[in-house]
């Protein structure tokens, strides 16, 4: 998806055509060899692991609130390798189980209230100083 919103935005290279066309499910190290050969065509350089973890939590976090993420959905990530910088990025972390599986176990039957934390957090995320720009 933001392949393809790059590409409508006018950034055009051929490593950016080649992963717009692909699924959500492609093989992970094929989307980032991709994603760096089109950074790379298109003279930008690759972020910092560490601030574009936290570039993309607030993205999700955003998602989560604009209803395109279900708060499930965040559990299918390693957020935990994220390194927090911030007091609203550590509480939005806090709330996020290590993987699918976990959300039952963590949080048995209270999973609406995990949900209504996790979007009180995210609210908070999305509403603090940005960590820079494009963020």
């Amino acid at each position: 998806m933001i392949a393809a919103e790059a590409l409508a935005a006018g950034l055009d290279t051929p490593a950016l055509c080649e992963l717009a066309g692909w699924s959500r499910n492609a093989d992970p190290r094929d989307i980032r060899d991709a994603f760096e050969r089109a950074l790379a065509e298109s003279g930008i350089g690759l972020p910092d692991r560490g601030l574009a973890r936290r570039h993309a939590l607030r993205r999700i976090a955003a998602e989560l609130l604009d209803g395109q993420t279900a708060p499930a959905d965040l559990a299918r990530d390693d957020w935990w390798e994220t390194e927090a910088q911030t007091a609203e990025e550590e509480a939005f972390l806090a709330l996020l189980p290590p993987c699918d599986c976990c959300i039952a176990y963590t949080l048995g039957l209270d999973q609406q209230a995990w949900a209504a934390q996790l979007r009180a957090a995210a609210l908070t995320l999305t509403s603090s100083p940005p960590i820079g720009p494009g963020c």
